[in-house]
């Protein structure tokens, strides 16, 4: 905005030194330093140059680092950096001295001692209270940068100021021609929000601007000089923990200040509808900066718009001019308060509405109080209220808002807008203004999506049809006239800059004025809505009155939908009337249609966001968007861009986590929410340019996911929309409210899964995830188990996807690239206290600090992405989500139905059982019971809930053998029926001795087939149908099918997400598949049926103890009625509670500890099992290693037992029989060791879990004492404080009713009390199986050594069967740790039955082709190498030969013939054990 005339012709006035020392900081100020001399100090020139809202916006390397301290050169920028970035440190920034500062070291010559002394003296002496090194107030540095911003950058800056908590300027004198400027227009984006309560107690909400509030308004001066602080005195009225208004304690503060005498500052306090409130509604605070004598025409303002006056006054003689001043305002008729800084006098009503007070004497707290009540009782008599734009009515002061001619033109042409709006009912505007955005645009939407998406067996005549309806809707929008709205709005977009940004400001002021009341009230019915809706869920309401109110409340989400009218549904309007321009080739009269694009693309350009999906539509406009995208490169150049994105459910606070990052304004109220996605650029400085290698980012917001009020149809558009974001950007946001990330997990696996069926689109994304609102004292060491678990819970969602896609993403970062351990970012609350008067909390801006340089480090990993790439990927990534036919209705897997149905409704039953029994004791209250009858009561009260509410046990046992024979009966017909039926007695294909009555081989064709096909008959007659390398091939096969059926078997997680029939499903059809891709490859044979039938019952009959052993495990953890019957007799304690009339306190208690007892219990286990692990290790030897090691062992321990079907099972089985031997030694380990480890183990966790909720509890009672909050708080800081060690929320609570919870101290004492009953008992009956009963099968501590160990590669040696010990998925070739004799794996001399005595390297040799099939059925990667003289020699294996020579023949039906060597049987065992040690010394054989 223009600045009044530059005067710099400004006396000087003379005072003397006495007066001088008794004036005050803005005073001395003025007299000591001009305006000049502070511009220059901090590198500004008033007349020279302005800040701009661009300028400080960008990118900086300033803005990427911290700063608590800086140069005086630097103030300016880091004081907005840190306002931008909502931090109200910004007001208190230290100023870094240089070397001719004060913290100059001391000269220690004793020469200068007393001329030092005397240079002291005379400083000390002096009158001049200034030096060059005096710091720059930090009110100068504020005041400073607003008189050199513009316009624009002054709103922002008192937009910012404002959510801060801090006063803002109202009255500002100009610092060179001190004329008064009020600057209304940077009021205008300021909203406040307050609750009061009615005659009824009612809590009324309110949200209204600034400046059209009415509300009462106390202004504050001061006559001359005076000891007490008039602005802490104030701060001390509207929140006692924050300096509203800077005054002399503050950090930071300075003798003088140049820039504040005369201000005058205004702030409101807010109420939150409770009885701690000071004043019961909206009030208003003004703050008169300086002597009010010197500054007449503010102090005139001040008291004829006040409700109250409050003067703070020094010892005045009657005959003072001051005096007569103050007699003025006491003969008014507007009530007075007098307060004497220098005498002591109680408060005194002299006569109606005039107060006289003394501040000597008296603590802060007293004055406090006491004036509280003197400006309550001084509001209740004055009926004159104040209005913020009624201050532009005085005269002889500059409105910024008339000054300005852009602002005053923008501002007429949004009001003659507006006018065109009047009178016109606020659900039915756009209809009628916007009408191309409306049905037809949706129905077209519609159309497009099912073009892409054609039905199986639709045929192409059909998609012709669709596309001609397609033309028809859009030539239908087209005929739609362009309203006068418009005309006028895209007439004004052409007008010039300035006068545009400010017509774009003003119009979306007055929409959002013109919809905020309506909006609030939607809302607050909305909300009423929801409340009944959700008591009816809770008690269970099977009428038609849960339906009635459910069609009332979406009918009240479309009233939502329609009344939200922006300057974003203006800009979708213009490019709808582009969209349908373009698709029917006509132009519409009197409108250059091609102009429109260019229009949208300044805006852009300009810092104001595009829409990128239309909310309502759930589709991308992708012909305007594209479109604008090539305005802004042609206006700017094809610039490099890195794209950051933001997801997360409704109210997580997104948008004030963006506000704080960049400086942003995207809209936070409660009333006006995000609908859809928008982009918004952000330049990148210069500087900064050639180090991050880009020119924006493009940040991309999003609408609240999950939101409430759009619950009718926003899960598939939620869906549709977070895959669209995160493909689109070089990094994503999850953005979590609190530490349980379960609200974004079914989102996060439509993404996943989504991706993973991307072929035409191929992406990189990567992700943080921000969780908010956490507690200050969470550290990051105690949120590394939170991590963890979400890792795991990513890792899952990531399986339970590729399941549905048939892929082999293992993890999440296979899909999408995110460093949980160290970008997962925990942030606290956003408020330091209770709003609304809370200001935020700097520690959020510290954490948005380093969110800030943790996306920074992204851009080095990123792909370089220009305009025109993305561009690009915005078509391609929409083509891809229509033409994919995404199943964004996801099939729910069984952990979604089982967690949310059964969980949910058993919380619910449980909440509903407390609920009922309260019932039951007002029945038997007057009645005396003695116990057993009392127990009687209860039972059948009980049994007859149970059978009510539950009627059936919806989980089933299950039959695994059965189900399979269901799914194979196709397979079945051809294959022996009898031999099925006795399942039992079908071949193990995993034991047989050939393969070949499973085979049909392939007949040759040709003549020379003829022959082949000859010898083949012959081969068959023999029983010998396939060779050698056939039966390798064969056998190698089976063993990784095998492998992989147990991997996906692992990935199902049956104990914790339920069995289903599609688990048997996948299994089958993979089986199957996995056998025709084998038949295609160039093998000689195929497959009869009933090698098909053998190989899945083989492994489901291996599998079926783990399948039916983890289906159990979930149904006692799922099943209601076993749940139930657990909680019985909790249930009976609260129930005697409540009959004996205990207190809510009391009964509160009780059921808290109740819930928390299952959480607790498989916390303090799963600890236990995991600190274990390591004492384990260290006490079993065979554990205490690597694998090599425990292979080792397994090898001694067979050699030591001599137990042949043991040796058959390892060469046959390694995988199992590891995880067997592991099972062993632990389970030896848990029995020996149980009294001196397992047990005290237990014991320290139950006492560590025992302080840590004590804490909790502590900490929580403290927290609604100090705050004067209530349960809700208490719950809230308890959940939150045992967040990192407890699975356990509010929502817990759902149902209980504890609003009449208000004595906390007998809360904490129930709870201490109650608390040792609620741990596990490891008193009696406590041994190994109770300890892994409460534990799921993943938490034990063999499981989770088994995971350690056996993740790993387990291919075999296709000659001896030896076991690759490398890592899985390695590189290279495979290692065993010694190859065998190839007759112990049943390998024979060809032609013969003589089993082979020669070691692996010698058979390649003969049987090369052995080698090429090894690599192609099993992995190219297994290469023999000969065995050398260094390494030692084979003795285990000999020995083994020799001692098993009998056993091997009769196993395989085959014999060593001929002379086994003599030198083989010389080995004893012992030779053959200790030979095991030296692998340890040589490392492995290959």
């Amino acid at each position: 905005m223009d600045e009044p005339t530059i005067n710099k012709e400004i006396m000087d006035p003379t005072t003397s030194t006495e007066e001088k020392h008794s004036r005050t900081a803005e005073e001395q100020g003025t007299e000591n330093e001009g305006p000049e001399t502070l511009f220059h100090r901090l590198h500004l020139d008033k007349h020279q140059y302005k800040l701009t809202a661009a300028d400080v916006l960008q990118l900086t390397p300033h803005s990427l680092q911290p700063h608590e301290s800086c140069a005086e050169d630097e103030l300016i920028q880091t004081f907005i950096h840190k306002l931008l970035m909502m931090d109200y440190k910004a007001r208190s920034i230290n100023v870094k001295t240089d070397e001719e500062g004060h913290t100059q070291q001391c000269n220690n010559d004793s020469s200068k001692q007393e001329a030092d002394f005397d240079d002291f003296y005379s400083e000390l002496m002096s009158d001049n209270k200034t030096s060059k090194s005096d710091p720059v107030h930090p009110m100068d540095v504020q005041m400073a940068a607003f008189h050199c911003a513009d316009g624009f950058l002054k709103q922002l800056m008192v937009t910012k100021l404002s959510q801060c908590q801090y006063a803002l300027p109202l009255l500002v004198p100009d610092p060179f021609t001190q004329q008064i400027v009020f600057p209304l227009w940077t009021f205008r984006q300021i909203n406040k929000s307050w609750k009061t309560k009615n005659t009824d107690s009612e809590i009324i909400r309110r949200t209204q601007p600034v400046y059209k509030a009415q509300t009462p308004m106390v202004s504050f001066f001061r006559f001359g000089a005076v000891s007490s602080s008039k602005s802490q005195l104030m701060n001390s009225l509207i929140n006692e923990k924050h300096n509203t208004f800077f005054h002399r304690n503050c950090p930071g503060s300075s003798r003088t200040s140049v820039l504040m005498n005369g201000v005058v500052e205004i702030t409101w306090f807010c109420p939150a509808g409770k009885n701690t409130d000071k004043f019961n509604d909206c009030v208003a605070f003004c703050n008169l900066h300086g002597d009010a004598g010197d500054n007449e025409k503010q102090l005139q303002i001040l008291t004829e718009m006040a409700s109250v006056n409050v003067v703070l006054l020094p010892q005045l003689q009657r005959n003072d001019k001051r005096m007569i001043q103050v007699e003025k305002l006491y003969n008014d008729s507007n009530p007075l308060i007098c307060l004497f800084a220098e005498r002591d006098l109680a408060l005194t009503e002299t006569r109606k509405g005039k107060y006289k007070f003394g501040l000597k004497k008296r603590s802060q707290s007293d004055i406090s109080e006491e004036l509280g009540k003197a400006i309550n009782d001084c509001i209740s008599l004055s009926s004159s209220t104040f209005v913020l734009e009624h201050v532009s009515e005085h005269s002889d002061i500059i409105v910024d808002e008339i000054n300005d001619d852009d602002c005053r033109s923008g501002k007429e042409a949004a009001q003659e807008m507006m006018r065109l709006l009047e009178d016109k009912n606020l659900t039915e505007i756009k209809e009628s203004v916007l009408p191309h955005q409306g049905k037809l645009w949706h129905q077209w939407c519609q159309k497009n999506k099912e073009l892409h998406r054609p039905q199986a067996n639709e045929l192409d005549t059909e998609q012709s049809k669709k596309r001609r309806d397609l033309m028809k809707i859009r030539e239908r929008q087209h005929e739609y006239e362009i309203s006068e709205f418009m005309k006028l709005f895209i007439k004004e977009m052409n007008s010039g800059f300035a006068k545009k940004m400010f017509f774009l400001k003003w119009l979306g002021i007055l929409l959002d004025e013109n919809t905020l009341a309506d909006l609030s009230a939607l809302h607050q019915k909305y909300n009423e809505q929801w409340s009944i809706v959700l008591q009816l869920k809770g008690n269970n309401d099977k009428s038609g009155q849960l339906k009635s109110e459910q069609t009332k409340l979406e009918g009240i989400s479309e009233e939502l939908q329609a009344a939200a009218f922006g300057l974003e549904h203006i800009m979708r309007e213009t490019g709808q009337i582009y969209e349908s321009c373009i698709s029917v080739q006509k132009r519409k009269v009197g409108l250059e249609f091609e102009t429109l694009p260019s229009l949208a693309a300044e805006m852009m350009i300009s810092g104001f966001p595009l829409e990128l999906m239309d909310g309502d539509a759930a589709h991308v406009p992708v012909i305007w968007i594209t479109t604008v995208l090539d305005e802004v490169i042609k206006k700017l150049g094809d610039m490099r861009v890195f794209v950051i994105s933001v997801l997360g459910v409704q109210s997580s606070g997104k948008p004030t986590m963006l506000n704080a990052m960049f400086g942003l304004q995207f809209g936070v109220s409660a009333s006006r929410t995000t609908r859809g996605a928008f982009m918004q650029l952000l330049r990148v400085s210069d500087e900064m340019k050639a180090q991050l290698n880009f020119d924006y980012i493009l940040v991309v917001d999003t609408e609240g996911l999950r939101s409430s009020e759009m619950a009718v149809r926003s899960r598939h558009q939620d869906n549709e929309m977070a895959t669209y974001v995160v493909g689109l950007a070089n990094v994503t946001l999850i953005n979590i409210f609190g530490e349980n990330p379960a609200e974004m997990q079914d989102i996060l696996q439509i993404v996943v899964q989504a991706f993973l069926r991307m072929k035409k689109v191929r992406l990189n994304p990567s992700c943080v995830f921000v969780h908010q609102n956490i507690s200050d004292l969470t550290a990051g060491e105690k949120n590394m188990e939170g991590r963890r678990r979400l890792q795991e819970t990513l890792d899952k969602m990531t399986k339970l996807a590729a399941k549905e896609e048939v892929c082999d993403a293992e993890c999440f970062n296979d899909v999408i690239e995110s460093d949980v351990r160290n970008e997962v970012k925990y942030f606290t609350q956003l408020w330091e206290g209770s709003p609304p008067m809370a200001p935020t909390n700097p520690n959020y801006c510290e954490n948005i600090q380093e969110l800030k340089e943790t996306i920074m480090s992204h851009v080095s990993k990123s792909d370089r992405m220009k305009l025109t790439d993305l561009k690009d990927r915005i078509k391609d990534l929409w083509d891809a989500l229509l033409n994919e036919q995404f199943v964004f209705s996801f099939p729910e897997t069984e952990y979604h139905k089982w967690a949310w149905t059964l969980q949910s409704a058993m919380l619910e039953t449980e909440n509903t059982l407390i609920e009922k029994s309260k019932e039951l004791v007002l029945k038997l209250k007057d009645k005396a019971k003695d116990e057993e009858q009392l127990k009687k009561e209860f039972d059948l009260f009980w049994t007859e809930f149970v059978k009510k509410t539950i009627p059936d046990t919806p989980i089933k046992d299950i039959d695994i053998m059965k189900e399979v024979k269901l799914l194979l009966s196709d397979i079945y017909k051809s294959a022996p029926v009898d031999s099925w039926r006795e399942s039992s007695e079908r071949r193990d294909v995993f034991s047989v001795q050939s393969y070949s009555d499973y085979v049909q081989l392939k007949k040759s064709s040709g003549f020379t087939g003829h022959i082949k096909n000859a010898i083949k008959a012959t081969k068959k007659r023999l029983g010998n149908a396939l060779s050698k390398e056939d039966e390798v091939q064969i056998g190698i096969f089976v063993t990784d099918v095998a492998q992989q059926i147990d991997k996906k078997i692992m990935s199902f997680n049956i104990a914790k997400m339920g069995f289903s029939i599609s688990c048997i499903q996948q299994l089958v059809d993979y089986i199957k598949a996995r056998v025709r891709q084998h038949q295609e490859i160039s093998v000689k044979y195929v497959f009869k049926n009933e090698f098909i039938v053998d190989l899945i019952c083989s492994i489901f009959k291996r599998a079926n103890k783990t399948l039916t052993q983890q289906h159990r495990l979930f149904r006692e953890a799922n099943d209601p009625v076993v749940y139930l019957e657990k909680k019985k007799e909790e249930h009976y304690s609260i129930f005697k509670e409540h009959l004996q009339g205990a207190a809510s306190s009391v009964i509160f208690g009780e059921i808290l500890c109740q819930k928390l007892k299952e959480g607790t219990e498989q916390s303090i286990y799963r600890k236990s099992a995991r600190d274990l692990i390591n004492d384990i290790k260290l006490n079993c030897k065979s554990l205490n290693g690597n694998r090599l090691n425990l292979e080792i062992h397994i090898l001694r321990r067979l050699g030591e037992q001599e137990n042949f079907s043991a040796y058959i099972d390892y060469i046959n089985h390694p995988r199992e029989h590891f995880e067997s031997v592991i099972r062993d030694e632990v389970s030896q380990y848990m029995t020996h060791r149980f009294s001196v480890s397992v047990l005290p183990t237990m014991q320290k966790n139950i006492e560590l879990m025992q302080k840590r909720i004590i804490d909790a509890v502590h900490k929580s009672t403290e927290q609604v004492q100090t705050n004067s909050g209530n349960v809700d708080l208490w719950l809230k800081t308890f959940t939150q404080e045992l967040s990192d060690v407890l699975i356990f929320s509010e929502k817990d609570l759902n149902g209980v009713k504890h609003d009449d919870v208000d004595d906390f101290n007998l809360l904490k004492e129930v709870i201490t009390t109650k608390l040792p009953a609620i741990m596990p008992d490891t008193s009696k009956e406590f041994n190994t199986d109770a300890f892994y009963k409460k534990l799921d099968l993943k938490d034990r501590p063999d499981e989770i050594l088994i995971d350690q160990f056996c993740q790993c590669c387990w291919v075999q040696c296709p000659f001896c069967k030896a076991t690759c010990t490398q890592t899985e998925n390695h590189d290279g070739d495979h290692c065993v740790l010694s190859h065998r004799i190839t007759g112990i794996s049943g390998h024979c001399y060809e032609g013969t039955k003589n089993l082979c005595r020669i070691l692996c390297w010698a058979a390649s040799k003969k049987c090369k082709k052995n080698i090429r099939i090894a690599r192609e059925v099993c992995d190219d990667r297994f290469l023999i190498v000969p065995e050398y003289a260094t390494y030692p020699k084979r003795i285990y294996w000999k020995w083994f030969v020799c001692k098993f020579q009998k056993d091997l023949e009769e196993y395989y039906d085959k014999s060593f013939k001929g002379r086994i060597p003599s030198n083989w049987r010389l080995h004893t065992k012992n030779d053959a054990i200790n030979s095991l040690n030296l692998y340890k010394l040589f490392g492995y054989f290959r």
